[in-house]
């Protein structure tokens, strides 16, 4: 089974053989134990330090169809390296144009992936609702929401109902969650920890996403739900909006139980870099994997 590589310390990746060879670099320029990757074991590549590659090795990852996702200092998602598609598919690209240019058709898909959103958080609330916590009032509002969504006629009312059923969502987490209040959905930047870990996973879904779209004949920047533009792979937010709440939003209730686990007080003001990265990732894989 293939398995996602998430790079933390700086260094110098290369091809050595057949094999990736991943050399850790300090900032004083000192090099650490080289350690040996066999390319027919990544999936894809998760970059969140400094890396330094050369033109060679992303031919070698293109030619073995792996991507590479770029964090910045910041954890912001910057950009992907993705391998020439080895999926090409004519007919498929025009039933995909298709059904994006026909309103009726377009309203189909895009239905289809809030009620796949909408579904996700009821039965992740309803989890909670059944351990005692009193998320009855989002439910509700959440599940008549719901009700309305066959009935839009135009992708940007059922963007709407989409907006209000993701704010009742959220309203939630404060009582899930009783020692974080998350205050609103908030981002660029997020008004407080919770929301600097909602937008640190919605990140990391939507290149899960876009690395799955990858290994189909489906073009990822035609979408339904989202409006198709520029330089976005568009088609993956499509698809993310229907994973988020298991995804990410699973990952976060597992982080903070680790914090429990190890001892530590959950308070009011801990930031979300008290979570180191690796401890973020390994929950978001763990989530991904059941």
């Amino acid at each position: 089974m293939k398995t996602t590589f998430y790079l933390f310390n700086p260094g110098r990746m290369s091809r050595k053989d057949n094999t990736l060879r991943f050399l850790p670099v300090s900032e004083e320029g000192i090099e650490g134990t080289p350690k040996y990757i066999p390319i027919e074991g990544v999936s894809d590549i998760f970059c969140f330090g400094s890396l330094d590659a050369n033109s060679a090795l992303y031919n070698f990852l293109g030619k073995a169809g792996i991507a590479v996702h770029f964090f910045d200092y910041y954890e912001n998602y910057t950009g992907s390296f993705c391998p020439k598609e080895y999926l090409l598919a004519g007919k498929m690209q025009i039933s995909q144009t298709k059904h994006y240019i026909d309103a009726k058709k377009r309203m189909i898909l895009a239905r289809k992936f809030v009620s796949g959103a909408a579904f996700n958080m009821t039965k992740s609330l309803r989890y909670y609702l059944n351990r005692e916590k009193d998320v009855s009032l989002p439910l509700e509002s959440i599940e008549l929401l719901a009700l309305q969504i066959e009935q839009t006629k135009a992708v940007d009312e059922l963007m709407g109902i989409e907006g209000n059923i993701r704010q009742q969502y959220y309203q939630a987490f404060d009582t899930i969650l009783n020692d974080f209040q998350m205050e609103g959905r908030s981002k660029q930047p997020p008004a407080n920890e919770l929301n600097a870990m909602i937008s640190f996973g919605n990140m990391l879904c939507y290149s899960a996403c876009l690395n799955q779209l990858y290994h189909t004949q489906l073009n990822p920047t035609i979408s339904f739900l989202h409006e198709p533009g520029y330089r976005r792979f568009s088609l993956a937010l499509d698809l993310a909006e229907i994973f988020k709440p298991v995804m990410v939003d699973r990952t976060i209730f597992r982080l903070l139980n680790i914090c429990k686990s190890l001892g530590r007080t959950v308070e009011r003001n801990i930031q979300a870099s008290d979570i180191e990265p690796k401890c973020k990732l390994q929950a978001f894989d763990q989530v991904r994997m059941l």
